[in-house]
């Protein structure tokens, strides 16, 4: 399979190679982790996986059961690595706006969840979220799936369950230090 690796790591690049190759190994292939050198996450297969931490990751090959056992998909077999220097909210931002932009609006479920997601995340990156906020945001992204005409709806709602799955307390955590600030 081939693997276009990019994000955090010192040789980005499409790497062939034997489906089930640790993911350690398709590391090295790329360099290594770059930016602070320590690896907090990693989308598995283009910005509609969900995301795996580094401690997830580094236990699986990159084959489809294992990637799926874990709760992600190799999707388009696109890696993007991510350094512990990354911010999930900000992150997480970034990739509903694109999913709001994208959705063509024919469903009720995608059109109003990629919005109200899209809404959500930016009240919270502009310091205006509740800790409420958070809870709102996943049950949004679940009653999307399964409810659309089309995959792009799952495709928005599938990074949000993921990061949440995994980094939630990150959410809470940058909530609460904007409402201080």
């Amino acid at each position: 399979k081939i693997f276009s690796v990019s994000g955090h790591v010192s040789k980005p690049g499409n790497f062939e190679v034997p489906l089930g190759t640790p993911f350690k190994d398709l590391l090295v292939y790329a360099g290594g982790v770059s930016g602070t050198g320590v690896l907090k996450a990693v989308i598995p297969g283009g910005s509609s996986a969900p995301i795996l931490p580094s401690s997830v990751i580094l236990q699986l090959n990159m084959d489809y059961d294992s990637i799926s056992k874990a709760g992600s998909m190799l999707g388009s077999g696109a890696v993007i690595v991510l350094d512990s220097s990354v911010c999930m909210v900000t992150l997480l931002h970034r990739i509903s706006l694109f999913y709001e932009e994208e959705s063509c609006g024919q469903c009720t479920p995608c059109r109003e969840g990629t919005f109200w997601m899209a809404k959500i995340l930016t009240r919270i990156v502009k310091g205006l979220g509740t800790v409420e906020d958070v809870d709102l945001l996943y049950n949004v992204a679940d009653s999307i799936c399964g409810r659309t005409i089309c995959a792009l709806g799952e495709a928005a709602a599938f990074p949000v369950k993921g990061i949440l799955r995994y980094f939630k307390e990150e959410f809470i955590a940058y909530i609460l230090n904007r409402k201080k600030n």
